[in-house]
């Protein structure tokens, strides 16, 4: 990394930090930048998870993020990053995900994170859907106090006997990697351990930095030993090390220039459960779609007006799932229900409300909203791994972190209390993932806050 690491304090031993809920790792690494273990500004994060973690409160006032404890109180598990990114600390994030988690397409994205003066509130300008289906863009020239974020989304691959044991467990799986290879816009799943695309998602830019910090991938000049570390893959030679030479190089060029960085891991990253799929039937799921659906406006690249028309509508709609799920809590006899069924886009409400009653008797509506507003553009992934799968993943991750510099902290998320990471697999997940990361970098300091 940079030499000018050298003016930040080292830790003795690296720290790992483990606790429950994702969002709780944010104090930690504000811990580490107030000890100056972390540069206060431009830290890159490695993240590895089975969700993207991007989002941002939709509420949240902007300036709140400028006084931490406001600022921790504000957040969850699915919106902990890009408040911090706001803030100033965070200027890369690499998405590390497995294949089966889509969320944001695969590739190199620049875009703005600002305050909409509007509203007060933290906004983007990316176009991807993921930001969309939430209400969160904002055009360039209505933000204030713009960052840049610099985002690399890539999947790994954990082989061809992970990907053969996933289709083996059923057609709906099949599918869904199916979904995914379309996504993706490639030639299908490679052969080697890692596969990245090399698709640019950039938005216009006023003032974008020039320097070669940028999203821009050049060469690394870090010589390391990627032939050795891919020669136990699985697949063609030529075609793993191609792949493998390319990732190693798209991380090293950002984390070769920096500081320091963060890794972070959240377990269910090997193995994720969908847990709303345990809570409502197929049919009442959906209903759940019909009623928050989203599709993306087709537009042209100098058509703002397109893409904010689409926001102002989403988040009326979301709005109207909010206030009726919200009254529903007070009242939803038969006459209360068919009166929110006559507005526009409700009007599936009435049946979803009667299945929940003859299952539930007294439905969670404010669950039910939660669910509803995964149910979008896509699901969120559900993928419980084998024993099999969890250990290519894991020799997958291996061979990624042993051609990458040693992380300032590492801090990981167990996500297994509300069910995203199966309470059954992620005690085995942690110690199997602690012994990798020993065999990385050593003797650890690890901090089970949980």
């Amino acid at each position: 990394m940079s030499g000018a690491a050298s003016s930040l304090r080292r830790y003795t031993e690296l720290p790992v930090w483990i606790v429950e809920d994702h969002h709780h790792v944010v104090p930690y690494i504000y811990r580490a930048i107030g000890s100056k273990h972390l540069p206060m500004t431009d830290i890159c994060l490695v993240h590895l998870d089975s969700h993207p973690d991007l989002l941002i409160p939709v509420d949240m006032a902007a300036d709140s993020v400028f006084d931490k404890e406001l600022l921790f109180g504000d957040l969850s598990i699915e919106n902990w990053i890009m408040p911090v990114v706001y803030a100033g600390h965070f200027s890369h994030v690499f998405w590390l995900h497995p294949f089966w988690a889509q969320q944001i397409t695969d590739g190199k994205h620049r875009f703005f994170i600002g305050r909409d003066p509007s509203t007060k509130t933290i906004r983007v300008t990316s176009t991807e859907s993921y930001f969309l289906s939430d209400g969160l863009y904002v055009p360039e020239k209505l933000l204030e106090n713009r960052k840049e974020l610099c985002l690399q989304v890539i999947a790994i691959d954990p082989g061809e006997e992970g990907r053969a044991g996933c289709e083996e467990e059923g057609g709906a799986l099949a599918a869904k990697k199916a979904k995914s290879e379309h996504v993706t816009n490639g030639e299908g799943w490679s052969e080697a351990v890692c596969a990245s695309s090399s698709n640019t998602n950039g938005q216009s830019s006023e003032g974008k930095p020039g320097d070669d910090t940028t999203c821009t991938i050049q060469p690394s000049t870090r010589k390391r030993h990627v032939q050795e570390a891919s020669a136990t893959a699985t697949g063609s030679p030529d075609n793993k090390l191609r792949q493998h030479e390319e990732i190693v190089t798209d991380l090293l060029h950002v984390l070769d220039k920096k500081e320091a960085y963060v890794l972070d891991i959240d377990l269910d990253f090997f193995s994720v459960k969908n847990p709303f799929k345990e809570m409502y039937t197929q049919e009442e799921f959906e209903i759940l779609k019909q009623l928050y659906s989203f599709t993306k406006p087709e537009w042209k690249e100098d058509d703002e007006e397109a893409l904010v028309d689409c926001v102002e509508a989403r988040t009326r709609q979301l709005e109207d799932m909010e206030a009726a799920f919200s009254d529903l809590c007070d009242d939803d006899s038969e006459e209360n229900v068919q009166k929110w069924g006559t507005i526009p886009g409700l009007e599936s409400l009435a049946q979803l409300v009667r299945s929940l009653k003859e299952r539930l008797k007294t439905p969670d509506y404010e669950m039910v909203h939660q669910a509803g507003l995964t149910c979008d553009y896509s699901e969120l992934p559900h993928h419980i791994s084998a024993k099999e799968e969890i250990d290519q993943l894991m020799s997958s991750v291996k061979r990624l972190l042993e051609d990458l510099p040693k992380p300032t902290l590492i801090t990981v998320a167990r996500s297994s209390l509300d069910d995203y990471c199966p309470p059954e697999q992620v005690d085995s997940i942690q110690e199997r993932m602690l012994t990798v990361l020993r065999s990385c970098y050593g003797p650890l300091e690890v901090h089970l806050e949980f």
